[in-house]
């Protein structure tokens, strides 16, 4: 029997090759969620009707695959790569192919709301298989909880790097394809996109990637080197999945009895509503973010240039908030960095000209990467106080990571659903270079008002999240003194046998 405790200190590779493993994903996560509504809209020319219960169906159907996935994780066996290892290696393939599906326009024309729906769905279900065990891992790389935010920087660092390189690809495939050609200034009428060379523009980068991956899969003779020319998601090690807290004679609890007592951890519900809110709120800015540039202020030249300036914003500050939440505490981070988007979307709306909008997108930036590191960096201490609360239970993290992303996803399609669907109420004409002043406003309704509701909101229950940094503290030496006496269990059982 080999014995494992995970008191170590994580290598520089070590967190380096975890985080990579995020980065794939939010490559395809970004280009989704800047652009998978005006492609739906302007390139796949559904009305709004369908590009809104597409982007809600089909995050709701991802919210729902998560606790589902969640649920297989946690009676799933043990194997000499760990538990959560095959999810990820096994789910990748598929997700490349669902995603390459998703940007295809299909030669018909009556069946593309169901193509995109069902693909989107697939995809949502897919990705839901790799990112559930993924987050879960954070768990498993160190006991220390000073270890474990470090490598949660990390990935966050490199996750916003993919955000980067996926808003970058596609924002110029989309400003190439959807600004210079068919929107030319000196003829702003009503001009609709012709489909077929917006859809050669934003499926050729994705055709090339396919095609440049599986040909390299095939000339590769050996089957493992085949596997690692699949995905960058494979380079994540295989780190000791063992819990260094839980005797290995402890029988694992139910699935039901795990979720009755993560749904009644205070921390746990308090901290994911929190989040939800600010989410969503995110969610709204991302998702809408391009229709505003090009429909209710006139920097439809910009767009793609100032989203990348907010994901470089959020890729140099990661580690200015790392610093931040160590030195003055989580809780506190969070409110200083949440806080700090308002007052600058709203000032995007009022002054909408180009100067101030490279001022929000720097401003915005800190904000974004505040929202992505903060809450999956909180979560193992929630994790950590459940421990503490409950010594006996053993194969819950799956369960906290699936649920925390079912809300925020179930959450996020609504508002989307709603968001898009408000465009149909106030008159969007699919396929036009210019809108009606009613969808303008309504845009900046979306971008200013609807986002501050929702922070201030989430920001409010985050006031009553218990963990503070002296809770934290206490717990981490509770913990210390927790994983000493199992460690002397189980060498005593190594002895046995």
């Amino acid at each position: 029997m080999k014995c494992t405790v995970l008191d170590q200190r994580l290598s520089f590779c070590s967190k380096l090759c975890f985080a990579i493993g995020g980065a794939p994903n939010q490559v395809a996560g970004s280009a989704t969620a800047f652009f998978l509504q005006i492609y739906l809209l302007d390139v796949a020319q559904i009305n709004p009707f369908q590009a809104s219960m597409v982007l809600f169906i089909g995050k709701a159907w991802g919210a729902m695959t998560d606790p589902v996935v969640g649920f297989f994780i946690t009676k799933s066996k043990w194997t000499r790569i760990g538990r959560l290892m095959p999810w990820m290696v096994g789910c990748t393939p598929f997700v490349v192919v669902s995603y390459f599906y998703l940007w295809f326009v299909p030669p018909f024309t009556n069946g593309r709301f169901i193509w995109y729906l069902g693909f989107y769905c697939l995809y949502q279900t897919l990705i839901t298989c790799f990112h559930v065990p993924y987050s879960a891992l954070t768990m498993f790389l160190s006991a220390d909880q000073k270890e474990r935010d470090s490598a949660t920087a990390y990935r966050m660092t490199l996750e916003v790097l993919g955000t980067l390189v996926g808003a970058a690809i596609q924002g110029q495939i989309v400003a190439s394809a959807h600004t210079l050609k068919h929107c030319p200034h000196h003829n702003m009428s009503t001009v609709k996109f012709p489909p077929y060379v917006s859809h050669s523009c934003y499926c050729i980068f994705f055709h090339h990637r396919m095609h440049g991956a599986l040909w390299a899969w095939f000339r590769v003779e050996d089957r493992n080197q085949r596997n690692c020319l699949l995905t960058l998601s494979d380079l994540i090690p295989f780190f000791p999945c063992t819990d260094p807290y839980i005797s290995k004679t402890e029988k694992q609890i139910p699935f039901h009895k795990g979720f009755i007592l993560v749904m009644r951890h205070s921390p746990y519900l308090s901290l994911t509503a929190a989040f939800l809110f600010i989410s969503v709120a995110i969610q709204l800015v991302q998702s809408n973010f391009v229709l505003f540039c090009t429909y209710a202020v006139d920097l439809r030249d910009h767009f793609q240039n100032i989203v990348l300036t907010i994901l470089v914003s959020a890729v140099v500050s990661i580690p200015l908030w790392q610093w931040f939440l160590e030195r003055f505490g989580k809780k506190t981070a969070a409110f200083c960095g949440i806080t700090w988007i308002m007052p600058f979307t709203v000032m995007l709306v009022f002054i909408p000209n180009l100067v101030v909008a490279y001022v929000v997108a720097v401003s915005s930036g800190l904000s974004v990467a505040a929202s992505l590191l903060l809450p999956w960096s909180m979560l193992p201490d929630v994790v950590d106080d459940f421990r503490l609360a409950n010594p006996h239970c053993k194969g819950f993290e799956a369960i906290f990571y699936s649920f925390y992303v079912f809300f925020t996803k179930f959450a996020a399609g609504i508002s989307l659903g709603v968001s898009t669907l408000c465009l149909e109420f106030a008159g969007y004409d699919t396929g036009a270079c210019r809108q009606p002043a009613q969808v303008a406003y309504t845009l900046k309704l979306l971008i200013g008002a609807a986002p501050v509701a929702f922070i201030v909101t989430g920001l409010l229950i985050l006031l009553f999240y218990p963990i503070s940094e002296d809770v934290r503290l206490r717990n981490k030496l509770c913990l210390e003194e927790l994983r000493y006496v199992t460690h002397k269990s189980l060498l005593s059982e190594c002895i046995l046998h």
